[in-house]
């Protein structure tokens, strides 16, 4: 309803000013006119004189506001001349006027309104903010914003946007005033040392060039610029001269005016240019306004180029000025009647409504070309506002939020639409990428191989591959460059290396194996981690054991063979003690002779130790080849006239010995009394478990192919003096251990740094190498992924215990980079797609040949690893044919002897026997002898 009445009014306003001038306008019958007066500086802008006018035009000619009154405004100039300024004051005085309205911006010029005002209680509109504190007027009141509240919406606005450093540069020491929240909020000369926050006061006819090179060598990248909206454009085209004016540098602009100024000239540049403005040029308001405006000046024969876009606060608030006074003496009006008096300055008498006029106007609120005005009852002080905030992109201004008193920072537009917008925006950007020649992360390639200019440098590698995988997604480019030094920071404060590069904005990103970590993340920005991972120990592999002979006696140590043969020679001799002793182990001969009356013992010192033996062995006692004499006995039962001999051992007994054997069938012999059985049940319990014990660390011995390592954790390392550890001197995990607050890693720091030579590298490959040579006398510290990928190209090195802490691998872009956000939802995205988890793969998995072959426990032993039990059966079987042989020559000695022949033909008469496979029964060859001493008998 409220424009629709405007827009009437403003139509009937401009056919009256193209009838009349202002000399023309005569009052109609019953009204009353009430005198205004505006002083300006003779020199001051005409369009703030012209929008005094019109304003006062438009409300004469509106019904709605002081229908019956007419304001007669009245423009004085004056000189900064204080005799002058109070002459000027009184003559208007004795016109009879009703309100002062200041448009001088003159300190001295308004202490002079200020005081004539007091004194006649004549009310006194101010429209510029209070370079300096006083105190409260009471017949002043101002429609500037008040400067502690535009002081604290510069301080919401630079905490919007996360600032944790910037640099002020300002005109005149009355800017500090709107900065005096900002700094209060930093602690500025107290916490904050002046690294971060820097205040610099600049004429503006100063060269700035010098300054900003200073400020792009020391990484500083947010602005604040307080200066007259004049010098705003000189000042930013310096700083794109030095090319300070880049994607990562942000300025804020406090002047209000600022967003009249175009900035078509920096439509290239990518830097975050931020505005704030008092007056909103979409709204209706101030376009008729700007129309009025404009119309008036080509009713008089000149061109004006104002625009909704270009008008001035100070513009917008005379306007408002005379619009606030006639409304707030419309309120007045209608309860009661008023009209103006003339004053003298030789006799002042105060105006009798000037108080009431003034109250009234500390309690209204109005809308006008500024926005909403509400004031302070006690002060006069404009105490509510809402300031726009506006970004500069392309030379386009586009409005991003508001602030005011009461909501304080609200933004119109969602992050995802930011965040859209911001995308499209880097559509086509060349992103300088920094990265560390390390395997696997980056490397050289053959241009030629990549179809590329053989003289283009060509990279590949898993951090390649990310880029390039996230470039595709989000449409820019990138090309690479590297240094080899991750980056540390030097006394001066600024760092070295990739950290160095981002700092100085000589590049976007920065990946490779770099850790996030507390420095590091104090100097740059990282996004979310691409790895996660953490210190662990890399160390080389025990050699292989060379294969043994007898292996198979390693299980247990020389000591035990030796007790176990002790116990063994104790029992046999034991037994054969106790068998002698007791009566029950003494029986009848078999067969029975006639005449004989003895007895025999089967457990004699031989067959003792042979069933001590064959407990142990499981082995039957059966078993000897038939060549022997030993296994040649008379035939049970003996007959009278038989003169042969026989043996157990033919064929079918032979195969039953050996299925015997190998189930573990016992020897033959066995004890009859308790004593004996109960001395050869203990002895098999000792067997059993001795024998079981002993397979199974033959088995671990045997199927063991490494010897073990002499440390499992970080612990067995702290303690080992034998083995050195060391790592990479300016990395993370050097860090990691020196400011470490637990006693082991500071006790290992400890080492690390007194040992000599040193045990630091220049490099991860380094370390690498030095664990190969040492061949296990050196440890190296290092991030479990690149060990993991080390492990799996040398078969000689391996990870020991866990990982000593937890970290990530992450891109590091220059602080507050605008483009953070978006490469870490990248990396989120790619991690959730199962890319990255690919990409580890392909750089870290060795396929084919080249891959270690994983060493299997349960593999088949290889007659490398049991060969000696084959030696011990083989040297055994020879022995026992020696044995036999000389059994064998010593019985044809005896045959020879006894059977009255030559030793040739008893060889050949027992060896043809021998040979014979079949048949049990063997001639009696010394029977002869045994009837002559029969019959001699």
């Amino acid at each position: 309803m409220y424009a629709i009445v405007v827009k009437i009014c403003t139509s009937i306003a401009l056919l009256l000013l193209v009838a009349a001038s202002e000399d023309d306008i005569k009052p109609l019958a019953g009204n009353k006119i009430v005198k205004i007066v505006a002083l300006f500086n003779e020199n001051d802008d005409s369009v703030n004189q012209l929008a005094y006018n019109v304003s006062a035009k438009i409300v004469n000619i509106m019904d709605t506001v002081l229908p019956k009154n007419r304001i007669v405004q009245r423009s004085e100039y004056v000189v900064n001349d204080m005799y002058n300024v109070t002459r000027v004051v009184c003559d208007t005085l004795k016109l009879g006027i009703a309100a002062f309205i200041d448009g001088t911006d003159d300190e001295d010029v308004e202490n002079v309104i200020r005081s004539i005002s007091t004194r006649t209680q004549i009310p006194f509109i101010e429209t510029h903010w209070k370079k300096f504190h006083r105190p409260p007027d009471p017949y002043s009141i101002n429609i500037y914003p008040d400067p502690s509240l535009l002081a604290q919406a510069i301080r919401d606005i630079i905490l919007d946007m996360d600032w944790e450093s910037f640099t002020a540069i300002y005109q005149s020491p009355e800017s500090l005033i709107r900065l005096k929240a900002l700094l209060m909020h930093f602690d500025y000369g107290q916490k904050a040392p002046g690294k971060s926050i820097k205040i610099i006061q600049i004429p503006p006819t100063d060269d700035f060039r010098p300054l900003f090179k200073e400020l792009k060598l020391s990484g500083e990248k947010h602005i604040i610029l307080d200066y007259e909206v004049e010098h705003i454009t000189h000042i930013l085209g310096q700083a794109e001269e030095v090319h300070f004016m880049g994607d990562y540098q942000s300025y804020v602009i406090t002047n209000l005016d600022a967003h009249t100024l175009s900035f078509e000239e920096f439509h290239k540049s990518m830097a975050n240019i931020t505005l704030i403005r008092l007056i909103d040029p979409e709204n209706q308001h101030v376009r008729n306004a700007v129309e009025e405006i404009v119309f008036n000046e080509q009713k008089n024969g000149r061109i004006s180029v104002l625009s909704p876009n270009t008008i001035k606060t100070k513009t917008a608030l005379m306007y408002d000025a005379v619009n606030f006074f006639a409304t707030s003496l419309h309120g007045l009006v209608a309860t009661q009647t008023m009209g103006p008096t003339r004053i003298a300055c030789d006799d002042i008498k105060p105006w009798v409504h000037g108080y009431s006029l003034i109250n009234y106007m500390r309690v209204m609120e109005l809308n006008g070309l500024t926005g909403k005005m509400r004031f302070d009852a006690e002060t006069g002080n404009r105490n509510y506002f809402k300031v726009d905030v506006v970004r500069v992109q392309e030379s386009k201004k586009h409005r991003l939020g508001s602030w005011d008193p009461l909501e304080g920072m609200t933004l119109t537009r969602s992050a995802s639409e930011m965040n859209l917008e911001f995308a499209q925006s880097i559509t086509n950007k060349t992103f300088i990428v920094v990265g560390k020649l390390v395997q696997p992360y980056l490397m050289r390639c053959n241009a030629t191989e990549k179809g590329m200019d053989k003289d283009e440098e060509c990279f590949e590698g898993f951090a390649y591959d990310l880029v390039e995988e996230m470039a595709k997604y989000n449409g820019f480019k990138f090309k690479f460059t590297t240094n080899q030094d991750y980056g540390t920071m030097q006394k001066t404060g600024k760092w070295s290396g990739m950290i160095g590069e981002l700092q100085s904005m000589r590049a976007d990103l920065a990946i490779c194996d770099l850790t996030i970590t507390f420095d590091r993340r104090n100097a740059v920005d990282f996004t979310t981690p691409f790895m996660t991972l953490g210190i662990s120990i890399l160390y080389a592999k025990p050699e292989k054991k060379k294969p043994q002979l007898f292996w198979f006696l390693n299980p247990l140590s020389f000591s035990v063979w030796m007790y176990t043969a002790t116990a063994y020679l104790g029992v046999s001799l034991f037994l054969f003690m106790l068998a002698r002793m007791t009566p029950f182990e003494w029986e009848l001969p078999h067969p029975v002779k006639p005449g004989d009356n003895t007895m025999e013992n089967s457990m004699t010192l031989l067959n003792c130790l042979w069933f001590s033996i064959g407990s142990v062995l499981c082995a039957g006692c059966e078993v000897l080849p038939k060549i022997t004499p030993n296994e040649w006995h008379d035939p049970q039962p003996w007959k009278d006239g038989n003169n042969e001999l026989e043996t157990r051992l033919n064929v079918a007994n032979l195969i039953w010995f050996s299925c015997g054997t190998m189930l573990q069938q016992g020897s033959d012999i066995s004890p009859q009394a308790v004593s004996t059985r109960l001395v050869a049940g203990m002895w098999w319990f000792f067997a059993l478990i001795m024998t079981s014990s002993y397979t199974a660390n033959l088995t671990a011995s045997i199927t063991s192919g490494r010897l073990e390592t002499p440390i499992k954790n970080v612990d067995d390392l702290s303690k080992d003096s034998n083995i050195q550890y060391g790592c990479y001197e300016e990395g993370s995990t050097a860090s990691f251990f020196q400011r470490s607050n637990l006693s082991l890693y500071q006790r290992m720091w400890s080492v690390m740094e007194s040992s000599n030579p040193t045990v630091f590298t220049k490099s991860n490959q380094e370390g690498v190498d030095r664990v190969l040579k040492g061949k296990g006398r050196y440890a190296f510290l290092m991030e479990s992924s690149s060990i993991e990928y080390q492990t799996e190209r040398n078969c000689n090195l391996m990870e020991i215990g866990n990982t000593l802490d937890s970290k990530g691998y992450g891109i590091a872009m220059p602080m507050n980079s605008p483009y953070r956000t978006l490469i870490s939802e990248s990396v989120l995205r790619l991690q959730e797609s199962g890319f990255m988890r690919e990409l580890k793969d392909k750089w870290w998995k060795v396929q084919g040949d080249n891959k270690c072959e994983e060493e299997d426990e349960s593999d088949e032993l290889g007659f490398t690893k049991i060969g000696g039990v084959f030696v011990v059966l083989v040297l055994g079987c020879l022995i026992a044919f020696m044995f036999s042989i000389l059994e064998f020559l010593w019985n044809i000695r005896k045959v020879a002897i006894e059977e009255e022949i030559t030793p040739k033909e008893a060889l050949v008469l027992e060896w043809k026997f021998a040979m014979k496979c079949d048949g049990g029964v063997k001639p009696l060859r010394r029977r002869h002898h045994a009837d002559m001493n029969s019959d001699t008998s």
